[in-house]
């Protein structure tokens, strides 16, 4: 999500208006009345305590948020992916409910090892993935350097190599006067916020109530946004490693999945990426920006479904999407 700081197939699907309002972070990870319960953990990793919520039944499948997301990115989605799968939704260090670590090693190669060290701690042995932007370059070092312990791969518009969208905007918040800026930027005036926040969207109008008041909550937790300059530090060099990391995906199944609006990750990138990856399928979902699992959950939960099915039925004959 920097925006806010400012050889396989092609399919597209179509707008389709969304549902739901929004929801405070208690109530959603409190609610009764949803079918599968969802589950609040937490995991030492690297010394560290990180947090993590869990439901479904069936194969692991571990959420990577955004840069500045967290398990709460995933509110529209956990209870559809949890039809089809045990669904893990990490909060990385220094994000969401997870601690604070002074002095972490934020770049994507390290953060992308305590991925692999969260499913060591919660018992995992493999597990299928799912990452967006930042999350995406991480699940993709991930998956590229331990591929024993990834199988499918799914990639949200993630921050890659072939795309200078958000070049220019990375670059002022590594200058001094950036860095200032960013860590204020969760005590701008909210309308400011929310102009921030509706470009991540395809159609602004979407933003549902309490979206924006999360996302700056936890900017104000000491230490989150120092966190994220230092994710921004090594932006440039951590694109390096994952333009090298390609060629460890090739033999993975992928789905790129991209809204045609997003501002932060060029669609024309997954084109390149996907000449990379000639295992992988393109779902384009139309007049959708670069949160498509908030702004389009019902389209995006099912693109995912989907595939997920589609992959298990050509590898083992077994159907695991439920009507």
């Amino acid at each position: 999500m920097v925006g806010l700081f400012e050889g396989g197939e092609l399919s597209t699907m179509p707008e389709v208006g969304r549902k739901g309002a929004g929801m405070g972070l208690a109530a959603w990870m409190t609610a009764g009345s949803e079918p599968y319960p969802v589950e609040s953990h937490s995991v030492m990793v690297d010394g560290a305590r990180m947090h993590y919520v869990k439901a479904g039944s069936g194969p692991a499948l571990v959420l990577v948020h955004g840069i500045i997301g967290s398990s709460y990115s995933w509110r529209y989605n956990l209870q559809s992916l949890a039809q089809v799968a045990t669904v893990y939704a990490v909060d990385l260090l220094g994000l969401g409910q997870s601690e604070r670590v002074l002095g972490l090693d934020a770049s994507m190669k390290a953060t992308a090892d305590r991925v692999v060290k969260f499913l060591d701690a919660a018992g995992l042995r493999r597990a299928d993935i799912l990452g967006t932007s930042h999350g995406g370059a991480i699940t993709m070092l991930a998956a590229a350097r331990y591929p024993k312990r990834f199988g499918r791969t799914v990639l949200v518009a993630p921050a890659n190599p072939f795309s200078d969208q958000s070049d220019a905007i990375i670059r002022f918040y590594r200058s001094s006067l950036g860095k200032w800026f960013a860590l204020h930027v969760a005590n701008l005036p909210p309308a400011l916020q929310q102009i921030a926040l509706g470009r991540m969207y395809g159609n602004p109008e979407r933003v549902t109530p309490g979206t924006l008041e999360n996302y700056m909550a936890a900017l104000r937790v000491p230490g989150t946004a120092e966190h994220v300059m230092n994710i921004l530090s090594n932006w440039f060099e951590d694109m390096n490693a994952v333009r090298d990391a390609l060629e460890g995906l090739a033999e993975k199944p992928v789905l790129l999945l991209w809204g045609d609006k997003d501002r932060a990750v060029s669609l024309e990138s997954a084109y390149q990426l996907q000449k990379k990856l000639p295992k992988s399928k393109l779902t384009v979902l139309s007049g959708t920006g670069h949160l498509p699992y908030e702004e389009l959950p019902g389209e995006f939960n099912r693109a995912v479904k989907s595939w997920l099915d589609g992959v298990a039925r050509r590898r083992h004959g077994i159907k695991l999407v439920r009507s």
